[in-house]
């Protein structure tokens, strides 16, 4: 079964709609935010009580919660850039390895240093707001991409799912990723719904957040180029969204090959610092055969089966569902989980880097919807256990960077 286009999703005459006038557009957007509050909800709820469990672990133990939520691992980096700007290097091995605050993209510190400096707030706090604040902003965007192709009831379900992921945790922490998610659920419904001007400037803005946005790149521009390749879509718009996707990502990739010296491959060279390089998945093969043989932390096995979990996922979205969601979605995820398999370095941060490919859990969250409710809360309870329990051992406990 093929693909399911834009076309299938949105009527062709929206595209000759004329833009609503305020009050209107006000209206919708009140009845939008009144059809995913339950998600919402549902979502807060969740994430509320995985804090709460684990800053009651944290005062046991001695530690401020706020403070292992907001300063800690790339937290720092993040505050360090917001408060000092680039330029700081740790060295290892006799100055053999260096790791460069380069690796960082600027939008997220910029976010940072913009609201501690509008309100009083710490960088780390400034961090955490922007990172709680995004996270909802993601998950009201997952729910209306999910609502628009599958309904309300898996839309809930998809919330739901995304908010209890093992690995959820970092959602409430001072990271960029609630923020990537953000651009990019809306980014991807903006595609959905032909705003390509909108979908453009969303993925550049999500390109200046993390590397792993070039996921989001590539469904804007793969997409565009398959509509127009199939005569679909016309005019300046598709093509000018489709310029403007890219701008983002490859803008910083050459501002820090251009101060590095090597305009091409100098962010590259960053990465190497930091033993992130893309090998096709040499470098995954070889962990796991490291955790085959030889015991390794919790969070290592951890981290496998979540990644063994997202390729089985992305099977079944694009061929286990009985309406498989559409090109941006697929290539989005795609590009996620490639990046994660074959990226080498970091084995146990692959959980976040597959953390904004929320249309892996479709297939999920589908056959939750069609399942008996007592089911669907089986699957959730255990999820929510798992979630909570994980995040606090991953935020109080764990040796290991996120």
């Amino acid at each position: 079964m093929p693909p399911v286009s834009v076309d299938a999703v949105v009527p062709s005459q929206a595209a000759r709609t004329p833009s609503p006038s305020p009050a209107p557009a006000r209206d919708a957007l009140r009845a939008a935010l009144r059809r995913a509050a339950p998600a919402l909800g549902l979502f807060a709820a969740a994430r509320l009580t995985g804090m709460l469990l684990m800053a009651v672990w944290a005062w046991r133990i001695g530690e401020s919660p706020l403070h292992l939520l907001g300063q800690s691992w790339d937290s720092l980096w993040y505050t360090r850039i917001a408060a000092h700007g680039y330029g700081h290097t740790v060295t290892f091995a006799g100055g053999a390895v260096v790791q460069s605050d380069l690796a960082f993209f600027p939008l997220y510190p910029g976010l940072i240093r913009a609201v501690s400096a509008a309100l009083p707030l710490t960088p780390g706090g400034a961090g955490l707001l922007i990172s709680w604040t995004a996270a909802l902003a993601a998950a009201w965007g997952v729910f209306a991409v999910t609502d628009r192709l599958y309904g309300r009831r898996t839309a809930t379900l998809a919330v739901l799912l995304w908010g209890l992921l093992p690995h959820s945790v970092v959602l409430s922490m001072a990271y960029t990723e609630p923020v990537l998610v953000a651009l990019s659920a809306w980014a991807l419904y903006a595609v959905l719904t032909r705003r390509w001007l909108l979908a453009g400037t969303l993925a550049l803005l999500a390109g200046l957040s993390r590397p792993n946005a070039v996921a989001l790149v590539a469904a804007v521009v793969l997409t565009a180029a398959y509509e127009l390749l199939r005569g679909r879509q016309r005019g300046w718009r598709i093509w000018a969204g489709a310029a403007l996707a890219p701008l983002g990502w490859a803008g910083y990739v050459l501002h820090v090959g251009i101060r590095t010296g090597d305009p091409l491959g100098g962010y590259f060279t960053v990465q190497a610092g930091w033993s992130s390089r893309f090998d096709f998945g040499m470098g995954t093969l070889r962990f796991v055969r490291h955790l085959v043989s030889t015991p390794e932390k919790f969070g290592f096995p951890i981290a496998l089966v979540i990644v063994a979990a997202a390729v089985l996922l992305l099977v079944l979205m694009a061929y286990g569902m009985e309406r498989r969601p559409p090109l941006p979605l697929l290539v989005y995820a795609g590009v996620l989980v490639l990046i994660a398999v074959g990226g080498a370095g970091f084995f146990e941060s692959k959980p976040r880097f597959l953390l904004p490919a929320f249309p892996l859990l479709l297939p999920l969250a589908c056959a939750m919807a069609k399942a008996r409710p007592r089911a669907a809360v089986v699957v959730t309870a255990a999820l929510a256990g798992l979630s909570m329990g994980y995040g606090t051992y991953l935020v109080t406990v764990a040796p290991m960077p996120m």
